[in-house]
This record gives structure tokens, C-alpha cells and sequence, in this order.
């Protein structure tokens, strides 16, 4: 299938109206299609504020020399990883591997890293939704940064689990939204860090100020020692959870060999989160979540009733 797939016109043709099909009921899902308004206000200039999934445009011109071309242009040898785990030989699968997977030579393609200027925006799709869904978010930090574990650990205060402040505030004490998060992108060149949340239309104000406070809070304040400790743990946790799955195990060698990131042994892991101080949180939040920030809302009214907030 990967080297010798025949990419039969009919078959490209049938596979054309599946996605386009796909992109109909993405535009039926706001709580999803929103983190794509989001990017793309984000940043407009940069190839990842382009929509995973495509327009139907372009997607209408795919078909069997399309297919072929992108075939030719970019499945060569330079251009492959192979990640493999559980129960098996390293030099089985290369000879495996040296066997099957024969690809013309060449070069890995060249990526051009382009980091994207962040600037203040508002993005809003007024569509007649049950919710306003809302995302709003900086430019963050790429695969290589040093910093990128102490982000992961502000994420966890800010908004990741029943325990952080957006959640508290915004679902425990006051009602205002059923899910509502934090979250955070390493890409070879750039970054993000967001919070979401899905609230009725006529409390969308009220919760984007409530985010944009506790976002003051955390850049102002910092965090506690308490919040540390428990989202560093959190965060241990979980990674040791993920690596009891081969498939995590082999995703995480994979993209890491793709990215060019830094492939850590667990203990590695484990030592850099030990290693964050209080301070640490408090100097990436200011670096961080003091930038301009971007905010996209698909809700059933118009960019006026929120302009204010920016």
C-alpha cells in the first residue's frame, strides 16, 4: 500500500467525496470546527493555520496524476521513518524494513521554519449554534524548547483537570460551561497555548472574562506551591499510563524521528519535571501569556457583542 499503492482514478475519485463529506459535517461540528478558526487567526501566514482537512477547492482537484505526483515528489527514502515496539528485534525489522520498503533515493524534503508574529485578533462565525464555542489563545513554544515542560506543567494550573483554575471557577462555582480546558502544540518551528470552553450564548461574555482574569492571575500571582506539586505529578502520571500502550510507545518514537525533537528516556522526563520551580512557572507565564491574544467564537450573534473583551 505505501510503495506500490496503484492510486486508480476510481478510487480517488470515491475517496474525494468521502472527504468532502467530511468537511460538510466537520462544518456541523462548531465545538470542533472553532479550533480551526482559532489557528487560522492565529496564524494566517503560516502553513499550520491552514485547515488539516482541506477546502473542497482544493480538495475537488484530487485525483489518480494528483495523487501520483505527490506520490513521486515525496515518498523517498530521506523522506520515511519507521517506528516500531513491543515484542521485537531491531534487526529483523530493519532487515524487514530494507526488504519491503524500497523507495527511490533521495533527500529528506526541506521544511522551511517559519515562526508566525503573533498579533491581537477576533475571529466569529456567527452560525445558529445551541452554544457559543470558544477558543481563545497566544503563540506558544516549539518541540525544542527548553521550556516546554515547565508550558505543559502551566497548562495543567490554568486548565487541565477537575482541579485547575479555569475549571473551578467557570463549571464548579458558578455553572457557566460543562467543558471547559486548557491546551497546548509543539511544532518544529512554532507553537500554541489555548483554553476552550462551550457556554450559552448569552454567558459567552461573562466566561471569556472570566478566562481573560484568570489568565491575569496566573501571570501576575504565578502559581502555588500545592498547584505544582499536583500538576507535576498529574503529568507523571498520565505519561507513565501512556507508555504501558505499544502504540503510544510507537507514536512517540515516530513523531519525535519526524519532528527532529528530543527523543528522553522516562527517568529524562521525570528529572525536567522535577526540576520546575515556582519561578519557572512564573517566568513563562509572563513570557507567554502576556502577548496578544487571539480569540474565535462560532456562536449565534455577531463579533460586536464580544469585541469589547479583546
Amino acid at each position: 500500500m505505501v510503495v506500490n499503492a496503484s492510486l486508480a482514478q476510481d478510487a480517488c475519485v470515491s475517496e474525494r467525496e468521502v472527504v468532502i463529506e467530511e468537511i460538510s459535517r466537520y462544518d456541523d461540528q462548531p465545538e470542533d470546527q472553532v479550533h480551526e478558526l482559532f489557528a487560522a487567526s492565529l496564524m494566517p501566514s503560516h502553513p499550520l493555520g491552514l485547515p488539516v482537512i482541506g477546502h473542497r477547492g482544493t480538495v475537488s482537484g484530487f485525483d489518480h496524476d494528483a495523487a501520483s505526483r505527490f506520490h513521486q515528489r515525496h515518498y523517498t527514502s530521506g523522506n520515511i521513518v519507521v517506528a516500531a515496539s513491543g515484542a521485537v528485534d531491531h534487526q529483523e525489522v530493519v532487515d524487514m524494513v530494507s526488504k519491503q520498503l524500497t523507495f527511490p533515493e533521495g533527500p529528506r524534503t526541506e521544511r522551511v521554519h517559519a515562526t508566525p508574529v503573533g498579533a491581537s485578533s477576533l475571529s466569529v462565525i456567527t452560525k445558529d449554534t445551541e452554544q457559543a464555542h470558544i477558543v481563545m489563545g497566544v503563540t506558544g513554544l516549539p518541540a525544542r524548547h527548553e521550556d516546554r515542560f515547565v508550558l505543559a506543567a502551566l497548562d495543567g494550573v490554568l486548565g487541565g483537570g477537575m482541579a485547575s483554575r479555569l475549571f473551578q471557577e467557570i463549571r464548579e462555582k458558578r455553572g457557566l460551561a460543562y467543558a471547559v480546558y486548557s491546551y497546548h502544540s509543539h511544532y518544529q518551528d512554532t507553537g500554541d497555548f489555548a483554553v476552550y470552553a462551550g457556554t450559552r450564548p448569552d454567558n459567552a461574555a461573562q466566561v471569556i472574562g472570566l478566562i481573560n482574569t484568570e489568565v491575569d492571575r496566573l501571570v501576575n500571582d504565578g502559581a502555588t506551591a500545592d498547584e505544582l506539586d499536583r500538576v507535576r505529578e498529574s503529568i507523571k502520571g498520565h505519561m507513565i499510563l501512556g507508555l504501558e500502550s505499544t502504540r503510544s510507545r510507537m507514536t512517540r518514537l515516530g513523531k519525535v524521528e519526524v519532528t527532529g525533537g528530543e527523543l528522553l528516556s522516562l527517568d529524562d522526563i521525570i528529572e525536567r519535571l522535577d526540576s520546575i520551580t515556582l519561578d519557572d512557572l512564573h517566568r513563562v507565564a509572563q513570557q507567554i501569556l502576556t502577548t496578544d491574544r487571539t480569540l474565535a467564537v462560532i456562536a449565534p450573534f455577531a463579533e460586536d457583542a464580544v469585541a469589547h473583551l479583546m
